[in-house]
């Protein structure tokens, strides 16, 4: 049983804690990039966000992070907000009134067509004394959408990206419904949403992408140049009964408005929901590798490269 304690924050993001040898060495084999992605990770399922629960002491400080680190990237918020946050509230199954934040940014593209990228930052909270860390769930992918932040701001996109990192997807995808309800840009103009929500825990290198069943001229994307993965289309078949995602996450609430989609996620494991759901039981060489994997996809939507015109560079590039 894990002792519920709350480590001050300041000792979790020191800069001076003296490593090992056996540590620096096994950080040598990450670039940057890398180290960024699961330093996010390990930052947001520490004991110190309480399980990042909606309405907590928790979720404040996540979405402080979650600030701190947009305005490193540099950013912009969403004209329309004060800031990067949207408020949002709801009632519980008990009539309590919840108030959640969702924490939004936008980088200009090309043209004003808008793909919202997202994540849930929130997670169940402490129960029993315990704390429900989510570092799968959803700290991985809040992380990646961080990477994928990065990325585009130093390579400008054609599409303009709105990067979205939703609240209480836990108690129903109410912040993404919150968004496209009140949506803070026109709901018109945004052409697809591209979700991830647990992608860094599978011991068969498996990653599944679900929203093609729908939407059959997304599948020209999926390919990578150098797959370490398996990306798998499925679990989007309306037959399947519990076994189709497409509205299990906040992609669920984008489909409701006829918005095409993509949900990038894994099965369940033996963490999920648990609170052994933590930093160090995810797969991190899957997680780098996913993670590279879905942005080389969101690439190739944001380039409008197909898999035939991949094949076609490919093909150039042997006969060079």
């Amino acid at each position: 049983m894990k002792a519920y304690l709350l480590f001050p924050l300041i000792v979790l993001l020191s800069c001076n804690t003296v490593k090992n040898p056996s540590q620096a060495q096994t950080e040598q084999q990450y670039s940057k990039t890398e180290l960024q992605l699961l330093k996010d990770v390990e930052v947001l399922s520490s004991d110190a966000y309480q399980g990042r629960k909606t309405g907590t002491k928790g979720a404040e400080m996540t979405r402080e992070y979650l600030s701190n680190r947009f305005k490193q990237i540099g950013l912009k918020p969403i004209p329309l907000l004060s800031g990067y946050e949207q408020l949002f509230s709801f009632k519980n199954n008990k009539g309590v009134e919840i108030y959640g934040k969702n924490m939004l940014a936008y980088i200009p593209g090309k043209n004003e067509q808008i793909i919202v990228i997202s994540a849930h930052y929130d997670h169940v909270g402490v129960m029993d004394n315990e704390v429900y860390n989510g570092a799968d769930d959803n700290a991985s992918g809040v992380a990646a959408l961080l990477q994928f932040a990065e990325h585009f701001k130093k390579n400008k996109p054609n599409y303009t990206l709105v990067i979205a990192a939703f609240d209480a997807e836990e108690m129903g995808l109410r912040g993404s419904r919150a968004f496209v309800e009140k949506p803070p840009i026109p709901l018109e103009k945004i052409r697809m949403n591209i979700n991830m929500d647990m992608i860094s825990h599978n011991d068969k290198g498996e990653l599944y992408a679900c929203g093609t069943y729908k939407y059959p001229d997304l599948k020209k994307y999926f390919i990578t140049t150098d797959p370490k993965i398996k990306v798998l289309l499925g679990h989007d078949d309306p037959k399947s009964g519990h076994e189709d995602w497409t509205n299990q996450s906040d992609q669920g609430s984008f489909n409701a408005k006829n918005i095409p989609f993509i949900y990038f996620g894994v099965e369940d494991h033996k963490d999920y929901h648990k609170a052994s759901d933590e930093y160090q039981n995810i797969n991190k060489t899957f997680f780098i590798n996913a993670a590279a994997s879905i942005q080389e996809i969101i690439n190739n939507i944001d380039k409008e490269r197909s898999t035939q015109s991949v094949i076609k560079d490919k093909l150039r590039m042997k006969k060079q």
